[in-house]
């Protein structure tokens, strides 16, 4: 049975992360534009848009390759989302319910058996 990429719950939760990341570094200072925010901002689309990119693909083992490259985004993200926190640019609070968003999404991307039958993805 052939789906989109839309159809994956691991799309639909990284898109709901990415857009949280978005609305969060529209606080941080000035000086960090070219810095953390754009770090934080290209893990945070790099994540469902790896997702999309592997579903597109025409071979399981390509999937698969793309699911790692989005696990591996949403790994960096969690790590400056803490530095963000560190340095007072995020709430312990808002950083919580992030990463929080986050354990929604990276199970998702662990590879099981198949793509059509995977139900990490889907549901």
């Amino acid at each position: 049975m052939s789906y989109s990429y839309k159809d994956l719950i691991a799309w639909q939760k990284a898109m709901d992360l990415a857009e949280a990341i978005y609305q969060l570094t529209r606080d941080f200072p000035r000086e960090e534009i070219y810095g953390l925010t754009s770090q934080l901002r290209r893990c945070a689309v790099s994540v469902p848009s790896n997702i999309a990119e592997g579903q597109g693909r025409t071979t399981p083992g390509e999937f698969k390759q793309f699911l790692g490259h989005a696990r591996g985004s949403l790994l960096e993200l969690e790590t400056q989302l803490q530095l963000a926190k560190r340095l007072g640019y995020c709430s312990a609070d808002r950083e919580k319910a992030l990463l929080m968003l986050s354990t929604e999404v990276g199970p998702r991307t662990e590879w099981s058996d198949g793509i059509a039958g995977n139900s990490k993805l889907t549901t």
